[in-house]
């Protein structure tokens, strides 16, 4: 079971990288609020974009923030400079006991416990 990261939503229409395109109809794969705000909330987002967007949103199980989430990212930041957002992922991924798939491995190669995959 997997948790996307954003980018991978954001990828996976792109014609280059097609092969992102089952994740984001796979049912073992599944986002977080984070996610649907950071993909959503895109200033420049198209009204296609944002159609094409919540339409994947309603086909993933869409994980909620918790206080446990909420705590352990503030770990994450307190630990090492580290986005709210990737805080977030990380912590949402360890609590659910999920692989997380992102192209930005590197920003998580300090986190134990993490399983982290490039599927870009």
């Amino acid at each position: 079971m997997k948790l996307l990261d954003s980018n991978i939503l954001i990828y996976a229409p792109q014609p280059a990288y097609a092969h992102l395109l089952p994740l984001l109809v796979d049912p073992d794969c599944f986002v977080s609020e984070i996610t649907r705000l950071e993909v959503l909330g895109f200033h420049r987002l198209t009204a296609i974009e944002k159609t094409y967007y919540e339409r994947v949103f309603l086909q993933k199980t869409v994980l909620p923030l918790t206080k446990e989430i909420i705590d352990l990212a503030i770990q994450y930041r307190q630990a090492r400079k580290m986005s709210i957002g990737d805080s977030i992922h990380a912590a949402t991924a360890i609590l659910h006991n999920l692989e997380f798939q992102t192209r930005n491995v590197s920003d998580f190669s300090h986190i134990s416990g993490l399983r982290v995959n490039n599927p870009v």
